[in-house]
């Protein structure tokens, strides 16, 4: 296998570097903590070999070895159960939930991401092989932009408009965000201190698709979450009144987002929304078909 150490270096390092490239996409969701980077890489570094040597395995020949990539596939799914349960039990500490879909978006994601490295270590290994180190350095550079492309996805700001929205209290003490309601809050001091303190954005639709994207809990979930992070939030465990909410509005499909940040600050806000991911389980597609194209009309 001598004569095969350039390839095997070649793939192996351009799949780790891939991995590394993927996981700082993850600033807002997770890992956040040394140990976390630390596991996913050495992961990343094991998912690069494997994809390195099956070349050499294919020309040596020894068939044997490529069915290790196959062993790795299972492993690899095992993640997703790993990191699913690790935020299922971060979860019971937050005082804004991410929400389980996003939660299982996460989960896919870190398995999804093991898969692209081995990809690129194998095409790279390929190139390696054909055109030695040039052809490997411009197929890895290639490889690396799209993993990075195709896992970046689409966020709230792709496929809707974030606008300042009024927020106000009515005759009966119910919340209101426009013509949306969200809680009745009895206390007029609470009342006084959200109406001061408090922001409220509307997230309008840009299609039929959108409305129904925003339209699935789990991803309003998911923007509330987003918003708390980035922003922080005035709710503790005594606190109710201030969870972050998104509300529908049922005759529009426009929803309204409520906050009382830590810092109030409307641009930021709305920066916050629109950077909040698109779920996957969120996603739908209702203008691909003609009933929903006839039933988006005008």
């Amino acid at each position: 296998m001598q004569e095969y150490l350039g390839t095997i270096i070649a793939g192996t390092l351009a799949g780790t570097l891939a991995r590394l490239f993927m996981l700082h996409l993850d600033y807002r969701q997770y890992p956040g903590y040394p140990h976390g980077y630390l596991s996913h890489l050495s992961l990343g570094f094991i998912a690069a070999a494997l994809g390195a040597v099956a070349v050499p395995a294919i020309l040596k020949p020894d068939f044997t070895a490529v069915t290790f990539l196959a062993l790795a596939a299972s492993q690899f799914r095992e993640i997703r159960s790993i990191e699913r349960k690790t935020l299922e039990n971060l979860e019971e500490n937050e005082l804004v939930g991410r929400g389980s879909d996003y939660i299982e978006g996460i989960a896919r994601t870190f398995e999804a991401r093991n898969y692209l490295v081995m990809a690129t270590a194998l095409l790279t290994s390929i190139a390696h092989e054909l055109g030695k180190w040039p052809a490997a350095l411009v197929l890895a550079v290639l490889a690396i932009l799209f993993a990075r492309a195709f896992m970046a996805g689409e966020t709230i700001g792709d496929i809707c408009e974030v606008v300042p929205a009024r927020l106000w209290f009515n005759k009966d003490g119910v919340l209101m965000v426009e013509d949306i309601g969200f809680v009745n809050i009895g206390l007029r001091e609470m009342r006084e201190k959200i109406e001061a303190e408090g922001l409220a954005v509307l997230i309008r639709p840009k299609n039929a698709d959108a409305r129904a994207t925003i339209h699935d809990l789990g991803q309003r979930q998911a923007i509330a979450h987003t918003v708390a992070v980035l922003l922080g939030t005035k709710k503790d465990v005594d606190l109710p009144e201030y969870t972050p909410m998104a509300r529908k509005n049922p005759d529009t499909g426009e929803v309204g987002l409520y906050t009382v940040p830590v810092e109030k600050d409307m641009e930021a806000l709305i920066l916050a929304v629109k950077r909040a991911p698109v779920l996957e389980s969120a996603r739908s597609r209702p203008l691909k078909t003609e009933a929903g194209r006839l039933a988006a009309r005008p």
